[in-house]
């Protein structure tokens, strides 16, 4: 079911696969939350073995795919609230890729009793020291500046995306699709707290894939938030970049399918 869920000041685009059969309405929820470097496109390769065991429900954060452009300031983790709340889900079993990784921690520390668990695929944490260097993000800024998308999709693919080849047309698609919503976003997001030196507050079962052929700064913050989290159990994806649900889809399923079983 795709649906409209409005949140502070603006909507955005969600789906709600239902529950399977057999297992019941009261079960835990699976909500799945994009990377910023593509919209929830990106669970495509991943969501048929998790809905086939679980309800699972996925959306598109503000200027992303299906969802409009903000109009005012908004916060991620605020945003996901309203997704919960508006398919009345109490308590989820969350899974963040990237940005959404970010959000998921940010949830767990902020509202602990609405998380079951956490898996979390090369994520992001408030607070951590960005893996961009200043000299690359000028040269962003600037690529930006002249709307020159194409030469922005080739410097984001060449930091993050190192196994694709020169037709790697998915994660093109993605980054073209994502930098408008850059643009967008940027003079409207709110930052969320920072919480790295928090992890150690973290009371969740939890899972942190990192990718050996991502970015260093990514490796090594994704390193310490595994050794930070209590009990979080590490899992290296030997053929992945930044990318993992394209590169390595059955991998990322069953890292998700092992936090969902954990959930306490």
């Amino acid at each position: 079911m795709d649906v409209m869920v409005s949140v502070k000041d603006g909507e955005v685009w969600a789906h709600d696969s239902g529950a399977p059969g057999g297992t019941g309405d009261d079960a835990l929820p699976l909500v799945l939350l994009h990377p910023g470097v593509a919209d929830s496109r990106v669970w495509d390769r991943v969501l048929p073995r998790l809905t086939e065991r679980h309800r699972v429900i996925r959306y598109d954060a503000r200027a992303y795919g299906r969802s409009p452009a903000p109009t005012a300031p908004f916060s991620l983790v605020e945003d996901l609230i309203a997704v919960l709340d508006h398919f009345g889900v109490a308590r989820a079993v969350l899974a963040g890729s990237s940005m959404g990784g970010a959000t998921a921690v940010s949830l767990a520390l902020r509202d602990p009793a609405r998380v079951a668990s956490l898996a979390l695929v090369v994520p992001t944490v408030t607070g951590a020291e960005d893996p961009l260097t200043p000299e690359f993000m000028a040269e962003v800024g600037g690529l930006a500046r002249a709307g020159d998308v194409e030469g922005i999709v080739v410097m984001i693919r060449r930091v993050s995306a190192v196994l694709g080849t020169g037709d790697d047309p998915e994660v093109a698609e993605y980054l073209r699709a994502v930098v408008p919503a850059w643009l967008a976003v940027h003079p409207h997001q709110v930052p969320d707290p920072p919480v790295y030196d928090r992890l150690g507050e973290l009371d969740v079962p939890c899972v942190l894939a990192l990718a050996e052929h991502d970015q260093p700064g990514v490796i090594r913050v994704n390193e310490t938030m595994a050794e930070r989290i209590p009990g979080c159990r590490l899992v290296r994806l030997a053929h992945s970049d930044h990318f993992p649900t394209v590169r390595e889809p059955d991998a990322v399923a069953e890292i998700i399918l092992d936090a969902y079983a954990a959930a306490r």
